[in-house]
Formats: structure tokens, C-alpha cells, sequence
């Protein structure tokens, strides 16, 4: 599972057709209050008085509730506002049969709302005059532009982004598993881009893991660096993320993280760096932090989103935020239309078959939502969006 178009489960049906009733005052407080419109994210101490948040204990307690229910190992959720994380809770345990808690310090896999994170850093670099966000791959590589497709040669980073380019789902996984998650990339756009597209560029969505793995050969082309390096020093840095890294979690065999368990709820042979998808798929894919950290990054997006700077400037964050080429996926976003969100609302979900990751941003709300499950599949999906609706329907309150 990914971020792409989906069934939107019932869990989730109120949420799109139920009006939600005026909110308070403190929604016009949280434009002008609280920090400055520059300074990173924060985890707060404590939420707002006049807002109708969850203290860290009501939302550990909906957490096992909805855990129970699903038979779950664990779940994490988050609740931001642009002021920054606002609340955290965790339920369950690292691993199924265990008695090991899951902890709000631990790391969670984020799946494919790592393309967010990916689309920042090419919007970073936009900004820096490094590339240009109708980049060509013929541009990046002029020495293979010969061997690629003629139709693929003028594909573009916005293409890419936006799942537009004609690409397939994924690369050639099975041969692409090497450590070295720059050579494989390389060596998978020089594929990838050989072949006719599905169908031409910039005609019709078609989500691709494909299409992030060339992302990152671009920019590791036109940069000289490692797509994980400028991650870190570009996007994890700044937003002082110091939990990001990339893979699997946890020292081999030993349950210091949370374990992966696929969507049958059985937990995976292994577990720790090598229990991902292979490092080609870094950019579409890999990243894991705390629950808090990824709030720090979906706090700046939520800012930028209500037209503030941060780590970009407000004209990319539109960029991000904005599908090129109509339809709804933008760059690392789904954009939605949502009655409970006042309009437009941003989405995505992350399932690397064993984690799984659940996002929504309400710009017009200033609230985020985010959960995070150590098993993949449908259940841990259904829970995640159960969370979302009760989340969703306790904000839209008045208080």
C-alpha cells in the first residue's frame, strides 16, 4: 500500500460528507501566537488551554482502544498544529508475543510518506538555483540521454513527482538489491528510462516507486552526493529531525525498536536494517524517525500550507502542494477536497508490506493527524484511519 488513490474505507465516510460546525476563537489565535514563522518546529510540553487537544494520556488511551480491537502489536499517533507537535501517544508492543513496550522514543517506519520528504529536498534545491523543476533526465544525464527512449528523454522532474513520467509501479527489485542505494539507482534509471513509456508523459497518473528512484539519481547527478546524505543535511538537519535515518529498525534479533509484522499480523523473520526494501528505493521509500520527528517535518509542511515560510519559502510549498498536471496526486501529496477539512487537505499513506503510516493535513483546520502501525496490510490501515475519524471528529468540535 501506498500513497496512491485508494477506496476510502467507512472509517472515513462521515469525515467526508458530515459538516463540521464552527470552530473557536482559537483557530484566529493560531495565526498570529506561538512561534516564529522561521523557527523550527518543537515537540510541546504542553497543548494550548484554549484548544480542544488530546493530552498525551486520551490519546494513548484511543490508541489502545482501537489497538484491541484490531489486534494490533502497537500503535503511535501525533496530533501537530502549526505551534508544533502538540500531543503523542503509543500503545502495545514492539513485538507480537512479547511483553515489551512500545515507547514514544522509538523509531517508526514511514513507507512511502518518505516522497514528501523527497519532494522537499528537490524543492530545497530549486530554491538554491541547483536544479529546476522542468529538469530534464536528458538534462541530468547527457551521456545516456542516447540510450534512452526518445519519449522518455523529456521528462521532467515534475513528471516524476507527480506519477506522470509513464513509468511502471516499480524497478526490477529482484535484481536491484546491492548496499549501495546510489549505483542501483543509476543503474535503474538507466533502465527504466530505455524503455517505452506505458503510456506518454504527462497524459495520465500512474503511481511509480520507479519515478523517486530516478528523482534521486537526478539529484545525485547534478549534486555529486548521496540522496541520504542531502536528506540529512538538507531536509533532517534544519527541521532538526535527529531520529531520521533510513530502513529497517532495531539491533538484529534484539527488540530495542519496534518489530515489522506483515499485514497477517505474524511478525517478519528479521528484523533491523536489512528488514526493508532494498536502499534503490530510498527516495520512494526508506525513511524512519520518531513519531515526533516526522511531526516536526508534517508541522512545516502544515505551516507552509497556510502560506507561511519555513524551511522553504511559500511559493515552493504551493509548488508541493499543487498538482501540475490536474487530478489529485501533487509532489508527494495527495491534495483532496474534505467537508470536515474546510476544503483542501493533504494525505498520504507509507506501507513497506511490514510498517505502515498514516498522514492527513488540514490546512484551513491548522491540525495535522499522524499514526503509525508496526505491521502492514489492510487492518493496520483500517486502525490508522480509525484513529484519524475519531481524532478528526474530536477536533471538529466546539469545545
Amino acid at each position: 500500500m501506498s500513497g496512491a488513490t485508494r477506496a476510502w474505507p467507512r472509517w472515513l465516510k462521515p469525515l467526508r460528507t458530515r459538516p463540521v460546525r464552527a470552530w473557536s476563537v482559537w483557530l484566529l489565535l493560531a495565526v498570529g501566537g506561538g512561534l516564529p514563522t522561521s523557527a523550527p518546529c518543537q515537540v510541546l510540553t504542553s497543548a494550548s488551554a484554549s484548544r480542544p487537544l488530546p493530552s498525551d494520556g486520551v490519546l494513548s488511551n484511543l490508541l489502545a482502544g482501537v489497538r484491541q480491537k484490531h489486534n494490533l502489536p502497537a500503535l503511535t499517533a501525533a496530533v501537530v498544529t502549526s505551534r508544533g507537535v502538540e500531543a503523542t501517544g503509543v500503545t502495545g508492543v514492539r513485538k507480537r508475543g512479547s511483553d515489551v513496550p512500545a515507547g514514544l522514543d522509538d523509531l517508526w517506519h514511514l513507507g512511502s510518506a518518505t516522497k514528501a520528504m523527497t519532494a522537499t529536498l528537490v524543492a530545497r534545491l530549486v530554491e538554491q538555483g541547483v536544479l529546476t523543476w522542468d529538469t530534464t533526465v536528458a538534462e541530468a544525464f547527457p551521456e545516456l540521454a542516447d540510450q534512452f527512449h526518445a519519449e522518455m528523454r523529456g521528462v521532467t522532474l515534475l513528471h516524476l513527482l507527480s506519477h506522470r513520467a509513464g513509468l511502471p509501479r516499480n524497478p526490477d527489485l529482484a535484481r536491484l538489491r546491492g548496499l549501495d542505494g546510489r549505483s542501483e539507482r543509476l543503474r535503474a534509471t538507466r533502465e527504466g528510462l530505455a524503455k517505452q513509456p506505458n503510456h506518454p508523459p504527462g497524459s495520465r497518473y500512474e503511481y511509480s516507486n520507479l519515478g523517486y528512484v530516478i528523482v534521486g539519481a537526478v539529484i545525485e547527478r547534478v549534486t555529486g552526493r548521496p540522496w541520504e546524505e542531502l536528506m540529512r543535511t538538507e531536509v533532517f538537519g534544519p527541521l532538526n529531525m535527529t531520529s531520521a535515518g533510513f530502513g529497517g529498525t532495531g539491533t538484529p534479533g534484539r527488540m530495542d525498536q519496534p518489530w515489522p509484522h506483515r499485514a497477517s499480523g505474524k511478525p517478519t523473520p528479521k528484523n533491523g536494517p536489512a528488514a526493508d526494501n532494498p536502499p534503490v528505493l530510498g527516495p520512494a521509500g526508506r525513511v524512519h524517525c520518531r513519531i515526533q520527528d516526522w511531526g516536526k517535518f508534517v508541522c512545516d509542511q502544515l505551516r507552509g500550507a497556510r502560506g507561511r515560510p519555513g524551511l522553504l519559502q511559500p511559493t515552493s510549498y504551493a509548488k508541493l502542494h499543487t498538482p501540475p498536471f490536474g487530478g489529485e496526486y501533487a509532489l508527494g501529496w495527495l491534495v483532496l477536497q474534505r467537508n470536515w477539512g474546510r476544503g483542501r487537505v493533504l494525505h498520504h499513506v507509507g506501507d513497506n508490506t511490514m510498517n505502515l503510516a498514516n498522514v492527513w493535513i488540514a490546512p484551513a483546520h491548522d491540525f495535522a493527524l499522524l499514526v503509525c502501525v508496526n505491521q502492514g496490510g489492510e487492518t493496520a490501515l483500517r486502525a490508522s484511519d480509525e484513529v484519524v475519524a475519531a481524532l478528526v471528529h474530536r477536533l471538529a468540535s466546539e469545545p
